[in-house]
């Protein structure tokens, strides 16, 4: 699907969510016909899921809203869950740009994140809140450079960001963390350079990076 569409999806779905669940509140079933009446079988199916996964999420605490094609988390969406204390948060293939500081706020107490197959270029200082958060994947995003705000997160363990346009690394910030286990840079673009830099660097936690012959670009 082109982007353009992608566009156009997530501006009605935005304004529905969020006149839907906010303005004018009802029982699922009305929701459900209000989507349909008012943009179409195509879209009401895109709310349709985000209303169920939503729901779901209040029983089990683990919030899945990957594929539903969102450049951006609604406000409805943190509205839905107000009363709901997630573990887990899977937000994987879609077409997030940018994470908002309010996602760190609102979804405080998760312990492990899913930002893979996305177009991230950067993570929000906030998210260095999620002080339960264990395990990152921002692997297949946009990223050029490893965010310095994962090396805040008190008790990350994991962090997987394979597949991004990675460069570089800055080894003279300090990439360093009490918590860490393991940290994958596999298939990017790092240089020889920053390849030898890396070998050399000591860390406290396992460094996944690939060799030359396989992500010499």
């Amino acid at each position: 699907m082109c982007a353009y569409k992608y566009s156009i999806h997530w501006s009605f779905l935005y304004i529905l969510l969020n006149h839907i669940f906010i303005n004018n509140p009802a029982d699922k079933g009305q929701r459900i016909v209000c989507a349909f009446w008012a943009y179409g079988t195509e879209m009401a199916h895109l709310v349709v899921k985000v209303i169920e996964r939503c729901e779901n999420a209040t029983e089990t605490s683990h919030l899945d809203l990957s594929q539903c094609e969102l450049m951006q988390i609604p406000d409805a969406v943190y509205h839905l869950m107000r009363n709901t204390i997630l573990q887990t948060c899977n937000l994987s293939g879609n077409v997030l740009k940018k994470l908002t500081p309010k996602f760190a706020m609102k979804f405080s107490a998760i312990t492990d994140l899913n930002l893979s197959y996305n177009q991230l270029s950067k993570l929000p200082d906030e998210l260095a809140n999620l002080s339960a958060l264990t395990t990152l994947n921002i692997s297949h995003n946009s990223f050029i450079t490893l965010p310095q705000v994962v090396f805040k997160l008190q008790k990350l363990a994991t962090l997987d960001a394979q597949q991004n346009a990675i460069l570089e690394i800055d080894t003279d910030e300090a990439v360093s963390s009490d918590s860490l286990a393991l940290v994958d840079l596999r298939n990017n673009p790092l240089s020889r350079n920053c390849r030898r830099k890396l070998q050399d660097y000591k860390t406290s936690f396992r460094l996944e990076i690939s060799s030359d012959v396989e992500d010499d670009w």
